[in-house]
């Protein structure tokens, strides 16, 4: 093996050895986000009330709880993803969609995992980035839409009358929303890092074929050169024959490499 095959190939192993180990936490960061997905599109604690508000209560993207007042604890629950009539504003049912194609899309990211035992591995890779990074931006319309909601009837009644457009007067951001927003990063994060690796596999495979077409030009004669030269170098790709024994009393190549004829006698004895 040439020097720069062995060159080319502990570049390749190594390279192999910290892409596996930066793919397979890439793909636990995903499963994590994946799960964040859910819990933000399912847990109703996007807002939620504070000591200063008229009712206790919480909301999130489809559904809610408002009690009847202070001294009374007691909540009562309603909304449903499947019954948008149920849904107190336009603009949690737009943020609700939103999360839930999110949702879709990055299930679909873990989905195509099976692809890398069948396909490209920069192919997969770069499925799954644009995966995650619509993902992202699904989740970025869903946190800007959410607000536009907060001067509905029944958020007001929770919230007081300082409550409008994105600003929620007594009550407070609870702990969804905010995991939305690290989800947000994280599915950026994810998405860059699955490009490197995706581009970064087809550098390599480039430079194994321009290693190998290097050392196959470098080793084979040039038929631009000397005719004397090319000639010389020609006889050295020619295979070496080794003619069979003829007898006992005849070696190999004794008689061919003097160049004797052998005569039919000898060779019917």
């Amino acid at each position: 093996m040439l020097p720069s095959q062995e060159a080319s190939k502990l570049y390749h192993d190594n390279y192999m050895r910290n892409s596996r180990a930066i793919g397979v936490l890439w793909a636990i960061f995903t499963i994590c986000f994946a799960i964040i997905n859910v819990v933000v599109f399912i847990q109703p604690y996007w807002i939620g009330d504070s000591v200063n508000t008229p009712k206790p209560g919480y909301f999130g993207l489809f559904h809610y709880c408002v009690g009847n007042g202070v001294a009374n604890r007691e909540l009562t629950c309603r909304g449903s993803f499947t019954d948008f009539s149920t849904i107190p504003s336009g603009a949690f049912k737009a943020a609700s969609f939103f999360v839930l194609l999110s949702m879709v899309l990055i299930l679909g990211c873990i989905t195509c995992f099976a692809l890398f035992f069948f396909c490209n591995t920069a192919t997969v890779y770069k499925i799954c980035a644009w995966m995650q990074l619509f993902a992202a931006v699904c989740l970025v319309l869903a946190c800007m839409i959410f607000p536009d909601g907060w001067d509905s009837e029944t958020i007001r009644d929770m919230c007081g009358d300082k409550t409008g457009k994105y600003s929620l007067g007594d009550c407070s951001v609870r702990w969804a929303y905010i995991l939305a927003i690290i989800g947000i990063l994280n599915a950026l994060i994810l998405s860059f890092l699955a490009f490197v690796l995706g581009n970064r596999q087809n550098d390599l495979l480039h430079e194994e074929l321009k290693a190998d077409n290097k050392d196959f030009v470098g080793t084979a004669p040039s038929l631009q050169s000397n005719p004397v030269e090319t000639r010389a170098n020609l006889e050295g790709w020619q295979p070496k024959c080794i003619p069979p024994s003829f007898g006992p009393g005849l070696p190999n190549n004794s008689y061919l490499a003097r160049g004797y004829k052998l005569d039919e006698n000898q060779l019917r004895h």
